[in-house]
């Protein structure tokens, strides 16, 4: 039977983004639906998925502050002390460090546990429905509501509608916003390796030649390996026995980390940026991967994810208690403004470092090490690359903000309600 149901607030999508804007308007007096194509037990209990998140100051901050941090089993959450960047066979690395006021740049935690930590601050609050099992298949919004039709013919209207439904996002697309789509070419696999030598709590960024290593320091001497590759040379190691793996990524690491040992399964992922073209319309918003799904080379996908559905449930709260609309323009453009100034520079700048990075050509290869030489020996490039790294701050850096507003003069011209 078909059912028509009317909501303050319905989120399409129950990924960390969405959970956490869930989560970020309790005690605001909302009803909220939750609409998710995956079943309850998969959200309460999702399955190992290889990927670790690197999690800055404020993003832990803010999942303690929404409770999700304290669901996380202590032993699962890794320091990141340092990062280090190399390039191709040269023994040289620039470093990134933590400024004074902490002891880490950063904290890392498995993708699946904050998935799990997001839904389980969330299952239970008297004010969210969630309706899993379930897809938007239409949308459409006017001057008071927005109103969804799911895959199953049921309605839902809504004062305000979210898309966060993956970089993919159906959701935006049926609401006709057009998105930045960078693929690649190549994908990364995701993977847990048992070393010989310590990672002393350090990061690496490794640009090879021929290929991208990331190794993420876990507790012990576990850490998590990204590797990047064209998707032919992920197909074939996906393909190698454990003990023919482990020696080839001894080889890939140049030994440096002595033998290492599969831990887990791998998992690969092809490499796709997104950048929606609004973040708002009438009656209507994309957080998370909707709005901005990055190149993992910065490790700040989550983070802004997070930052995002936070800021947003904040200027919801402030019109709620002003008594204003809280679905309306004043309080989503302003937002939409605020996150695309905060996350368009370094989406950009994120999409060129892959571009250059994966260049070997002899003239390529000259810029990453000069740059990765200036930015060890020259202090303000050091300093902005710590503060990016570990995004102490609520608010966009300043080179954000200046950037931003330089983008949103160059934008053509269009209203985020439009």
């Amino acid at each position: 039977m078909v059912k028509s149901m009317h909501f303050d607030v319905a989120i399409a999508g129950a990924g960390p983004a969405g959970l956490s804007l869930a989560r970020a308007l309790a005690g605001l007096d909302l009803r909220i639906a939750l609409i998710e194509r995956l079943p309850a037990a998969q959200l309460a209990d999702p399955p190992f998925d290889g990927r670790e998140i690197a999690l800055t100051q404020l993003s832990a901050r803010l999942m303690r502050e929404l409770g999700q941090w304290q669901q996380v089993d202590p032993a699962e959450i890794s320091p990141l002390r340092r990062a280090r960047v190399l390039n191709g066979p040269s023994p040289f690395a620039m470093v990134v460090e933590p400024d004074a006021r902490h002891e880490e740049l950063g904290f890392l935690v498995p993708n699946y546990l904050i998935r799990r930590a997001a839904f389980a601050v969330v299952k239970d609050m008297p004010e969210v429905t969630l309706l899993d099992g379930r897809s938007v298949r239409h949308i459409r919004t006017d001057a008071d509501n927005a109103t969804l039709t799911l895959d199953n013919g049921d309605t839902i209207t809504a004062q305000l509608a979210i898309a966060a439904d993956s970089r993919f996002s159906e959701t935006r697309r049926a609401m006709g916003i057009a998105a930045d789509m960078r693929d690649f070419g190549r994908t990364m696999m995701v993977y847990r390796m048992e070393l010989e030598r310590p990672h002393e709590n350090t990061a690496w960024e490794w640009f090879g030649y021929g290929q991208t290593l990331a190794l993420l320091p876990l507790a012990g001497q576990r850490a998590s390996v990204v590797l990047t590759l064209p998707h032919h040379q992920i197909e074939t190691l996906l393909a190698l026995d454990d003990a023919a793996f482990n020696s080839d990524m001894a080889r890939r690491f140049d030994h440096r980390l002595g033998a290492m040992r599969l831990v887990s399964t791998r998992h690969p992922y092809p490499l796709v940026a997104v950048y929606a073209e609004r973040f708002a319309a009438r009656r209507f918003a994309c957080v998370g991967d909707a709005a901005v799904g990055m190149h993992p080379v910065t490790a700040h996908g989550f983070n802004f994810g997070l930052r995002g559905a936070w800021t947003l449930g904040r200027e919801i709260a402030a019109a709620r208690q002003r008594g204003a609309d809280f679905a309306g323009g004043a309080v989503l453009e302003p937002w939409a403004q605020e996150h695309r100034i905060a996350t368009r520079p370094l989406y950009l700048a994120t999409n060129a470092i892959a571009r250059v990075y994966c260049d070997d050509s002899p003239p390529a290869r000259l810029v990453r090490n000069i740059a990765l030489r200036s930015g060890q020996q020259l202090a303000p490039i050091r300093h902005a690359l710590t503060a990016a790294v570990s995004g102490t701050s609520e608010r966009p850096p300043l080179l954000s903000r200046v950037a931003g507003t330089a983008l949103a003069a160059l934008r053509p011209r269009h209203r985020e309600s439009a």
